[in-house]
């Protein structure tokens, strides 16, 4: 009798950006985060462009035992640390969103730089955002994504069945985990 084929693990796309102002806890956040989605058993997927690299994240993740891929431009330049981390190249920008977004079950925002949520959002679209689509879930430290949160019941909620699970939002690192595994239906322990 044949094995049976090892269940397939969920994917996150998190974006994640440690270039230029924003939170001053970001790596922090992103080596938490790190931790806790590769203990959880969820395979990463993270653009690997010149305007960012989520180094924090990504270390922490394969430290924790977490499979990481990368989606890059061609012209990123990995630190040797990160040297054996796969990576797919994929020139075109928009290709390169939309080849993210087909890898991912949800999305992931941490804080970070205004690009970094502008690929979150554009790789989002690139999915088919809509009520039968992929969750996105937003960590609002210190109200990074406070806008979105107020746009988010303010037009998604009166046009979207179960918003809620569309947009989540949490605020702190001992609440991440429960909303990840909320939005994908995911057993949370």
């Amino acid at each position: 009798m044949a094995a049976e084929p090892a269940p397939r693990r969920p994917t996150l796309a998190v974006f994640a950006s440690d270039i230029g102002p924003g939170d001053p806890e970001r790596s922090s956040i992103m080596s938490q985060v790190g931790a806790i989605l590769a203990r959880r058993g969820m395979r990463i997927v993270c653009l690997a462009e010149e305007t960012g690299l989520p180094v924090p994240l990504i270390t922490s993740a394969r430290t924790s035992g977490g499979e990481v891929l990368l989606i890059g431009d061609g012209k990123v330049t990995l630190p040797p640390a990160l040297a054996t981390v796969p990576i797919e190249q994929v020139e075109d920008p928009v290709a390169r969103l939309a080849r993210v977004a087909a890898l991912a079950d949800g999305f992931v925002g941490l804080p970070g730089s205004l690009q970094s949520a502008a690929n979150l959002y554009r790789s989002w679209v690139a999915a088919g955002a809509g009520p039968s689509h992929k969750p996105v879930i937003l960590f609002n430290r210190n109200r990074a994504f406070e806008v979105v949160r107020g746009m988010s019941a303010d037009v998604l909620s009166h046009s979207v069945k179960q918003f809620d699970r569309m947009a989540v939002f949490c605020d702190n690192i001992d609440d991440f985990w429960n909303k990840v595994a909320w939005a994908l239906g995911h057993p949370a322990d």
